[in-house]
């Protein structure tokens, strides 16, 4: 298949637009018209990545983490990151990263550590906000199911759990044509009444486009009115961290021998145990620091993450447990996630898990 439509379908479960605004995920090298039948996963692209890729005949590398953060000036081979770019390019593999969006979305990294870690009740530990829109439109009555339809098809009126969610109200429009016009009711040069339907559903923003054209394709007028209005509030299905709970309370010695096995680290750092059981549980694959207030705030006894810096443990004050188990460490089962969604959708399609360890980090024992 071509690449674009492996891309394609990993974006409408990852938008872009969910990214961090630092990140760098997509399409990084490589033609969307490029035919591929084999795809390397690796939670890194370094020089041994591709070189696996080029031995196994892969045509595409999706990784978590993009090789390129920053603008390229010189492609010279003295960096990493140039020699795998270059290499890329000259062997005629696409790089594909599906970083921060992944780690946004409600069943991606930070579902499948929580489900790893045995984690119920799950949710977002902090919702994006300013990502959602409410569309306001107005329908004769014999068309309100078919309008309404086409734009839940579309993607709007999604809710937390609920689907299908719009607000109706019954009253009265008017309009009049001119010359120039064909009304599917009334006729040209009259004021003419209609009993319509204002129907109210929210959709997220990236979906616009797509909302808009359903709404103009379903609706029988000839002129469609129709308002948008951006929306501040949070969308509870996209954000960074999750919290949940563990189904019977732990000491909190027992719960760091449990994430050491399940997470496999070779070493936890930790603040100091605040002697409390643990129930209530913050993760954030890869550096998650940012999150601590509200892992905190959510009342979360233990804060699992990585990438912290000393001076940053301090931040706990004994309110709770810090717990950095390294960033390969946290996200190293993004890979096996990746390999189900692809699978799912495309099941003849063959996708290899990389057989090199590309964490950087070396633990002497």
């Amino acid at each position: 298949m071509k690449l674009s439509a492996l891309t394609a379908y990993l974006e409408s479960l990852a938008p872009l637009v969910y990214q961090e605004d630092y990140d760098n995920a997509g399409l990084i090298v490589g033609n969307p018209d490029q035919e591929i039948s084999q795809a390397l996963l690796s939670l890194d692209c370094t020089e041994a990545v591709v070189d696996e890729a080029i031995a196994t005949g892969c045509q595409v590398i999706i990784s978590h983490h993009p090789i390129v953060f920053r603008g390229l000036k010189k492609f010279n081979g003295k960096t990493y990151v140039e020699r795998v770019v270059e290499k890329a390019i000259r062997k005629g593999i696409a790089l594909y990263a599906i970083h921060t969006n992944l780690d946004n979305v409600m069943q991606g990294v930070n579902t499948r550590i929580a489900d790893t870690l045995g984690l119920k009740n799950c949710r977002i530990l902090a919702p994006k906000h300013n990502l959602l829109k409410k569309l306001i439109t107005f329908v004769p009555q014999s068309h309100a199911d078919e309008v309404r339809n086409a734009l839940f098809a579309a993607g709007a009126g999604n809710i937390g759990n609920y689907s299908e969610v719009s607000f109706n109200a019954e009253g009265v429009g008017t309009f009049k044509g001119n010359e120039f016009t064909d009304p599917h009711v009334g006729e040209q040069g009259k004021r003419h009444r209609e009993n319509e339907i204002c129907i109210q559903t929210i959709y997220p923003a990236n979906l616009e486009s797509k909302i808009i054209m359903a709404l103009i394709l379903a609706h029988p007028y000839e002129e469609v009115a129709y308002d948008l209005v951006p929306l501040t509030n949070q969308h509870q299905q996209v954000g960074a961290g999750m919290i949940g709970e563990l189904e019977v309370p732990t000491n909190q010695e027992s719960f760091l021998f449990h994430v050491k096995d399940k997470m496999r680290t070779h070493v936890i750092r930790h603040t100091a145990f605040t002697h409390k059981p643990i129930k209530k549980v913050a993760v954030c694959g890869g550096a998650g620091g940012f999150l601590l207030k509200h892992a905190i705030a959510a009342g979360a006894d233990i804060f699992i993450t990585a990438d912290y810096k000393y001076h940053e443990f301090f931040d706990a004050e004994g309110k709770i447990v810090i717990a950095d188990i390294g960033h390969f460490e946290s996200e190293q089962f993004t890979v096996q996630l990746l390999y189900e969604i692809i699978r799912k959708k495309f099941p003849i399609f063959a996708v290899r898990l990389t057989e090199v360890n590309t964490n950087p980090v070396k633990y002497f024992i």
